[in-house]
């Protein structure tokens, strides 16, 4: 048993050897397939019918762990690959089609870990974007590695991968006519700077409370079972609208697999385990069906479906005599107030439209005070609106979501709308 021990120790020893060997101080070897290099610019030279592929000539390791890739040219297809393939890995096969090998494609947003078949993993890559790949550590006892991918300069996601005897060296693989790429080996990755940036920026305290929900900086997912309608994953704002911040909007990142997303306005007690707009206190805008639904679990014809890539907003306009109650105070109050948005120019207040204060007029004053229009958009375009009583406290931004996969990203105070 000791003589085995001993064995594995020296095989371990010699793989961490090797690896820091192709890492320093070997001359590179490049190699390139169905693609023309010309400086640090690769084009697709193939016929679309075979995938040509470029290896860097060195692995990457902890002194030099991560490049990037703008793409210049789309080409016909936009069948552009960005990952990790170990030294001799055959250029015919997009990485992360085969073992060992770990990709991120432009086309579709999806990563593919040693498999042909990919899973959904961050949004389309397009002309202009910028694609990062690199490795946060390496357990060489484990045999893995943890691989991170960026896109303009932002993290997308990481998987741990296994770790290549060699190493995994950089390539990029295209197929179709016309694409072409910039390819930067010698990139930066600042990691600690972009953490802290991410515990400044992390929205943490934008959200009071999170079911079944998970937030990464602006980016909610849902983590929730997915097998009935009691999995409602369900995401509240800390703070409620008001006539100061009375707008808020979210990105459908990824669909899952119903698109059970549900963007609205909640009471602050709004049970955790029911969509925004099925209970009382609620309304919201559904993207599965494109129905609104008001205090009720039946809801009514309103708008088109949304799916991945849609922009849903919604907002309140107040009348001119809105009166803010104690906790919308504390919140203008503690965000300087008129005084100090007027002092930068912004628009203090959305109002009603003349013609909307009268449709209403009707309406006992001291009820018309507490009653606001819900307004909700699509892509920028207003769907409808509807009148709903504001509940003691407010109504808090609420995003629900019901499927495995769903993702959306939530702007909390847009410039718009």
């Amino acid at each position: 048993m000791d003589d085995i021990r001993v064995l594995q120790h020296r095989c371990l020893l010699n793989l961490e050897r090797r690896i820091r060997d192709f890492g320093q101080g070997r001359p590179a070897e490049e190699r390139c397939l169905r693609l023309q290099k010309e400086g640090d610019t690769l084009s697709y030279q193939g016929d679309s019918e075979e995938v040509g592929c470029y290896m860097a000539g060195h692995p990457l390791s902890k002194g030099s762990c991560y490049f990037e890739v703008t793409i210049v040219d789309t080409g016909v297809r936009g069948t552009i690959a960005v990952g990790l393939v170990p030294k001799f890995y055959k250029l015919d096969h997009q990485p992360g089609w085969l073992p060992y090998s770990v990709a991120y494609h432009a086309d579709n947003g999806k990563l593919y870990n040693g498999d042909p078949v990919g899973q959904q993993f961050g949004p389309k890559c397009s002309r202009g974007d910028r694609i990062g790949c690199g490795i946060h550590s390496e357990n060489i006892e484990a045999g893995i590695t943890t691989v991170f991918f960026t896109k303009n300069s932002k993290e997308v996601g990481s998987v741990d991968v296994p770790l290549a005897v060699e190493g995994l060296f950089p390539a990029v693989s295209m197929h179709s006519m016309g694409e072409e790429v910039k390819v930067d080996l010698q990139a930066k990755w600042h990691l600690e700077e972009d953490e802290s940036m991410m515990m400044v920026d992390s929205h943490e305290d934008d959200w009071g409370r999170l079911h079944d929900v998970r937030a990464s900086g602006t980016l909610l997912e849902y983590v929730g079972k997915g097998k009935s309608i009691m999995d409602v994953g369900l995401a509240q704002a800390r703070q409620p609208l008001t006539t100061r911040r009375h707008y808020y909007e979210l990105e459908i990142v990824d669909a899952g697999e119903k698109c059970y997303i549900a963007l609205g306005l909640a009471r602050r007690d709004y049970p955790r385990n029911r969509h925004p707009g099925w209970s009382r206190g609620s309304v919201a805008y559904h993207a599965d069906d494109g129905k609104i639904f008001h205090g009720s679990g039946v809801g009514d014809v309103f708008g088109p479906r949304c799916f991945k890539g849609d922009i849903m907003g919604c907002g309140i306009m107040f009348p001119r005599d809105y009166i803010l109650d104690e906790g919308e105070m504390e919140d203008w109050d503690q965000n300087g107030g008129r005084s100090a948005l007027a002092h930068k120019g912004m628009k203090i207040v959305p109002y009603l439209e003349e013609e909307e204060e009268e449709d209403v007029a009707e309406v006992e004053r001291g009820q018309e005070r507490k009653k606001v229009t819900v307004f909700f958009t699509r892509n920028g375009k207003l769907m409808g609106r509807r009148e709903i009583v504001v509940p003691p406290g407010g109504l808090y931004p609420t995003v629900g979501m019901l499927s495995s996969g769903e993702k959306v990203k939530v702007d909390l105070q847009p410039l718009s709308g």
